[in-house]
C-alpha cells in the first residue's frame, strides 16, 4: 500500500512537471502586462539592470533635468549670437539760448494818441522756461486835445518822441504746439514779461515799469514770430498834474536763434 502511494505521488508530480514545460513550449509564459507574472519579471529584470544603462526619461520629467542627463555629461551650450557693433559718432550739438530780433506795433502813449512803435529785442534763456529780455524801441507823440483846441503847443517836435528801453525777465507760462491744418504742428510758448527800464519823453528821463505777455510761435528751430502786449508806467506831471501814465503797447515782431 506505501509502495503504491509513493508510485501514485511520483506520476503526479511527473504530470505537474510536464505541463509546465509545454506551456513553456507554446509561449503561454508571455501574458499581457499588467499581469502579475509580468510585474514580477519586470521587477527582476529591473534589479538586474545596471547604474550605466540609458534610459529613456518618465513622461513627466523635463528634458533639462539633472534624471535625463545621467548617461549624458556634456550639457547642450547656448548659441551666442556674433554681432559687429557699429561705432557711433555723437554730434555736437550748439546750445542756441539767444534770441535776436526786431518789431512793430502800436504805443498808446498817455494823452498823446496812438501811434506807430518799432524797436529791436534781445533776449537770453537761461532754461526751457526762465529768460532775460532787453528792448529799446521809439515813437513819436501827437498832440493833446487841449493843444488842437488851444492851438498851443506844449511839446516841441524833438520832444514829441519817446524813446524807451527795459530789462526783463520771461517765463514760458504754457509751452506746447500749435496745429495748422492736420500734419503740420508748430512749438509755441505762452509767456510773461516784467521788467524795469527808463522812458525818455517831454524833455524828461523817466524811471519806468513794465509788464506783459506775448504768445510765440517757431515755424522752424532757428526763428520765431512773437505777437506781444506789454504795458509802460511811469509817473509824469507833464500836464500841470502828477499821476501814473500808462502806455500800451501791442507789436508783432520776429527773432532768430544762435549760440556759440
Amino acid at each position: 500500500m506505501e509502495i503504491r502511494f509513493r508510485v501514485l505521488l511520483v506520476i503526479a508530480l511527473a504530470s505537474l512537471t510536464g505541463c509546465a514545460s509545454v506551456r513553456h513550449l507554446f509561449g503561454h509564459h508571455s501574458t499581457t502586462e499588467g499581469s502579475p507574472e509580468v510585474v514580477a519579471s519586470g521587477e527582476a529584470s529591473g534589479a538586474d539592470q545596471s547604474p550605466g544603462t540609458d534610459q529613456p526619461p518618465p513622461a513627466d520629467q523635463p528634458p533639462g533635468s539633472s534624471a535625463s542627463q545621467n548617461g549624458d555629461q556634456s550639457a547642450p551650450r547656448v548659441i551666442e549670437p556674433q554681432v559687429e557693433r557699429r561705432k557711433v559718432k555723437v554730434p555736437r550739438i550748439r546750445s542756441q539760448n539767444i534770441e535776436v530780433g526786431g518789431y512793430y506795433g502800436t504805443l498808446n502813449i498817455e494823452d498823446f494818441g496812438a501811434h506807430p512803435v518799432y524797436g529791436v529785442q534781445a533776449a537770453y534763456h537761461i532754461t526751457e522756461d526762465i529768460f532775460f529780455q532787453a528792448e529799446a524801441g521809439r515813437s513819436k507823440g501827437g498832440y493833446t486835445s487841449f493843444e488842437k483846441l488851444s492851438n498851443v503847443q506844449l511839446l516841441t517836435e524833438g520832444e514829441r518822441w519817446f524813446k524807451y528801453y527795459d530789462l526783463s525777465v520771461g517765463y514760458n507760462l504754457f509751452p506746447g504746439e500749435v496745429f495748422l491744418g492736420r500734419n503740420l504742428a508748430l512749438r509755441s510758448a505762452l509767456y510773461l514779461l516784467a521788467g524795469l527800464g527808463g522812458t525818455q519823453f517831454g524833455g524828461d528821463q523817466k524811471f519806468t515799469v513794465n509788464f506783459g505777455a506775448g504768445y510765440k510761435v517757431l515755424p522752424a528751430d532757428w526763428i520765431a514770430v512773437h505777437v506781444a502786449v506789454e504795458d509802460r508806467v511811469f509817473n509824469t506831471d507833464l500836464l500841470g498834474v502828477s499821476k501814473l501814465a500808462s502806455n500800451l503797447e501791442a507789436h508783432l515782431g520776429a527773432t532768430v536763434f544762435f549760440g556759440f
